[in-house]
């Protein structure tokens, strides 16, 4: 690492120098509005009033890339000496995202991290995970809920929301308070456009309206997407690379990200009928496009993935699969039977051993049983006070 820093160092100012250059290549206009935004981050960081940290939101997308490179080259411009205010590099996993995708964004983590790091950066990368108790498979296949639906979107509060959420606030208890830089901009879809129109109130930084004492900014809300390709295109990152394997990502899976999520108010962006990358077990959507596309474009291996992602949307809808009462022991089509998550559970462990790569962990195999076993154990004593009460009348 020291010799990683050192080399790293050397070249700090000429990156800076270099990413300036770069982006001179681009439209004046564009030019324009990259160093203004910029300029504005940097004053914002150098404000005295408050000396709250920096929550960098990073799904992996060219938004929160583009924010996350702000940042970055926005620190290489400052001396150590003004480096004072902290960044958290915020990313999700909710383990059950796209292999290639995850696998991307694990790769640029590391790198900046490591950048970071051997240039003395007040920089740290975090990934959070849902707990335990909440993973996709717990829920599906341990308490029985039916896939996710537009109706019953369980998914992004348990698997995005807490997990972040809970990241945030903790840095909030440290603090005081906590600045979160979002990638959301105006020329987006309609849903994420309303996203950007909550925080439109005049001001550079809006309290978040579902987390006490954090501000939300946005620095690239006015950036078109076409601006977004071009600054990508034209800079490289300065934690190291080029923007060229997410350009691809885009291309192959014919659409964009599922956007970094921090309330329930922006869980309609995922999920929705565009064709986005996310979790590849995502059943709001008719058809995954996306998977489908990577899948066209050469990973083969993950058409298992997309057929079970089929196969279990299907699943949910018959109720035949499903329990006649709800998990709070009211009547209505509930869960799904015993015996059918433990189908679920058998199926998806043979396509984990056919793809060659983990879908679930032994943590959460050991999780689900426990599950199983309470609701055996629950069943029991819900049939046994029925039968009382049936005797006793």
């Amino acid at each position: 690492m020291p010799s990683i820093g050192k080399n790293l160092k050397a070249k700090e100012t000429a990156k800076a120098s270099s990413a300036a250059t770069e982006t001179q290549n681009a439209e004046p206009n564009i030019v324009e509005k990259f160093e203004r935004i910029r300029a504005e981050m940097k004053r914002e960081y150098l404000q005295t009033a408050h000396n709250t940290p920096w929550i960098v939101g990073f799904s992996g997308g060219k938004d929160s890339t583009i924010v996350l490179q702000l940042v970055f080259e926005m620190l290489l411009e400052l001396p150590p000496s003004k480096r004072m205010r902290h960044v958290h590099v915020l990313s999700n996993d909710t383990l059950v995202e796209s292999p290639i995708l995850q696998n991307f964004v694990d790769k640029v983590l590391d790198q900046v991290r490591e950048a970071a790091e051997g240039l003395a950066l007040p920089m740290t990368v975090v990934k959070t995970t849902p707990s335990p108790d909440n993973t996709f498979w717990v829920n599906l296949i341990g308490r029985g809920y039916p896939a996710p639906t537009r109706l019953f979107r369980w998914c992004t509060d348990r698997m995005k929301i807490r997990p972040t959420s809970h990241h945030i606030k903790t840095r909030i208890s440290e603090a005081g308070e906590a600045i979160l830089l979002l990638g959301v901009r105006r020329d987006e879809s309609s849903l994420r456009l309303q996203s950007a129109r909550r925080y439109d109130n005049g001001q550079l930084l809006n309290p978040h309206n579902d987390v006490k004492n954090c501000w939300v900014y946005r620095p690239i809300v006015d950036l078109t997407t076409d601006e977004i390709w071009i600054i990508l295109l034209q800079r490289r990152p300065p934690w190291g690379g080029t923007h060229h394997q997410l350009v691809t990502l885009y291309r192959n899976a014919q659409g964009g990200e599922c956007p970094f999520v921090v309330d329930t108010s922006d869980s309609p962006s995922c999920g929705t009928s565009s064709s986005r990358f996310g979790c590849w077990t995502c059943t709001v959507v008719d058809k995954d496009k996306s998977l489908q596309g990577f899948i066209d474009s050469g990973f083969e291996h993950l058409e298992p993935l997309a057929e079970f992602r089929d196969w279990i949307q299907l699943y949910s809808r018959d109720f035949d699969n499903r329990m006649t009462e709800r998990r709070n022991g009211q009547e209505g089509i509930g869960p799904f039977k015993p015996e059918c998550r433990e189908e679920i559970l058998r199926r998806l462990l043979a396509i984990q051993d056919e793809v060659g790569f983990p879908l679930i962990s032994s943590a959460e195999i050991s999780k689900i049983k426990a599950i199983w076993a309470e609701d055996e154990c629950l069943n029991a004593l819900n049939k046994a006070n029925k039968l009382l009460t049936i005797l006793g009348s």
